[in-house]
């Protein structure tokens, strides 16, 4: 099979690419299907639980604070601000992207299985031998990234933002900057969580290595505390919980990154 995908001209491979694109695109679609279907519980548990008082998260952040005997201090509560539509299309266009970002969120293994279907060919048989099971791993890592958003950086966002006072401004959101905020720390985060597949693969055509990465790490570490900073209530133990995850991430990039450069003069030396 790989051999017949080498030897396609120009005009069979743009046909292969859009049988490809055309399923992606109808998984995705079966994906907003089952999001329209489950609707009423997406919108008002999923998509407006970060905004109640009960959700997990601001609960576990108050249990591990007593544990702690820090007493209230991790104590959160998201601000009690309203939701509010400025355009006759807004409540619209807010179904229409959770619909959408939904959709995409549940196709993603089917989409990127059409996406290595189509590169997956064109690599020799040692590369594809490396990267076996490559669709599991990229789909593990994207749904930990997507819950690692949605249960830590959406809650914890939407608290600091919500709380946030500039002079007497009423904090009172439109519903399309809540869900952009959300479905961005979500989506994004998923994403973001590929940074070992993606070093992986630059290791494999030697754009990045293990050198590089550990020289960098402290550069790094800062900008990821930076941002943990920013995003968290001002104390040590939200800085952290939201911190580690990308900091293992980094580290697991480097391990990585390590074994490729390892595996390359393994195979220069045989």
């Amino acid at each position: 099979m790989a051999a017949e995908k080498k030897d396609m001209s120009f005009l069979e491979h743009l046909e292969e690419l859009r049988r490809r694109l055309v399923r992606a695109v109808l998984g995705a679609l079966v994906g907003v299907v089952v999001i329209v279907y489950f609707h009423d519980f997406v919108v008002n548990e999923v998509i407006m639980g970060p905004r109640n008082a009960d959700f997990i998260t601001y609960r576990a952040f108050c249990s591990w604070s007593h544990q702690m005997g820090l007493e209230d201090q991790l104590c959160l509560e998201p601000p009690a601000f309203k939701l509010q539509s400025t355009t006759m299309s807004g409540n619209m266009n807010a179904d229409i992207m959770v619909c959408l970002v939904g959709g995409l969120i549940l196709a993603f293994p089917f989409i990127f299985w059409q996406i290595w279907g189509f590169i997956k060919p064109g690599l020799k048989e040692r590369e594809v031998s490396a990267v076996n099971g490559v669709v599991f791993f990229v789909s593990l890592l994207f749904f930990c990234g997507v819950a690692f958003g949605y249960f830590v950086l959406a809650p914890l966002s939407i608290q600091f933002l919500g709380n946030y006072q500039f002079a007497d401004v009423e904090n009172n959101s439109t519903v399309l900057s809540y869900l952009k905020l959300t479905t961005s720390l979500v989506f994004g985060t998923g994403l973001l969580f590929q940074l070992p597949i993606l070093m992986f693969f630059l290791a494999k055509i030697g754009f990045v290595s293990s050198a590089f990465l550990k020289k960098y790490r402290k550069h790094a570490f800062v900008v990821n505390l930076i941002v943990a900073a920013i995003l968290t209530p001002p104390d040590v133990t939200s800085q952290l919980l939201v911190a580690m995850p990308i900091l293992l991430l980094y580290e697991l990039s480097i391990w990585i990154v390590s074994r490729v450069e390892k595996s390359q003069r393994l195979s220069g030396n045989s």
